[in-house]
């Protein structure tokens, strides 16, 4: 008989995987950026706020805050290096005050995150309320983060349309947000469990309105093309 342990680090893995991919869906944005040599309308903010969350949730499953999150540490390091690329993107290929602009962002988060390492280790001394703060701090992150695709669903409410949302990314968003409340169920994380509950709940929501508005969407509606792509991208990390 499978135990409870075995199979969590299955679902974790599967985790993974459609979490890389999930990491990897805006390389088409990159791609471009790099052609034109310019970012124009695209915003850094969104993979910026990412390598922050990627960075908390790494120090969130180190083993002296939680225990058995090794796969949440692997899928979210490589996060966090694949989104250090996307900075990097964004930064050579940004005009001055733009780079300015990111330069201040890290800052801020490298600040941060130092902040939250001293209080984790000298103000807390056991690994329940390491954790609880860690977590605590994890939630409200991902709260913003799967927050962002509610611009999107009101844009295809307001316009009928889902050419700016789309079917495999909503579907693999509310998949990846599935596997890892499964994934904290098994060892009832409630760190886990809450944001990516959220997250599977912003996927299903998409999903309904995609299937409520597919067919009214327009295939050669090209209007406001890159405004709206730069939300999609928003949404996809």
């Amino acid at each position: 008989m499978t135990d409870t342990g075995t199979v969590r680090t299955i679902v974790g893995i599967v985790g993974n995987v459609i979490s890389f991919l999930l990491f990897l869906s805006p390389i088409p944005t990159f791609v471009r950026i790099i052609k034109e040599k310019a970012v124009k309308d695209f915003k850094s903010d969104p993979y910026v706020a990412t390598l922050l969350n990627c960075a908390m949730w790494i120090f969130y499953g180190l083993p002296f805050i939680t225990h058995d999150n090794t796969l949440v540490v692997t899928i979210n390091g490589i996060g966090f290096v694949i989104e250090c690329i996307y900075v990097a993107i964004f930064f050579i290929f940004s005009p001055g005050k733009k780079k300015t602009r990111i330069i201040i962002e890290l800052l801020i988060e490298v600040i941060f995150m130092v902040i939250v390492i001293l209080i984790t280790v000298f103000a807390f001394h056991t690994m329940k309320t390491r954790a609880l703060f860690v977590g605590i701090l994890c939630i409200i992150f991902n709260v913003f983060m799967y927050s962002s695709p509610l611009t999107v669903m009101r844009m295809v409410i307001k316009t009928k349309s889902v050419k700016y949302m789309p079917f495999y990314l909503s579907l693999a968003n509310f998949t990846n947000g599935l596997i890892w409340v499964i994934y904290g169920l098994l060892d009832f994380d409630i760190n886990l469990v809450l944001p990516n509950g959220l997250g599977a709940l912003s996927g299903l929501i998409q999903l309904i309105l995609y299937g409520i508005y597919c067919r009214s969407t327009k295939s050669d509606d090209d209007n406001d093309v890159s405004g709206n792509r730069s939300v999609v991208e928003l949404s996809s990390t």
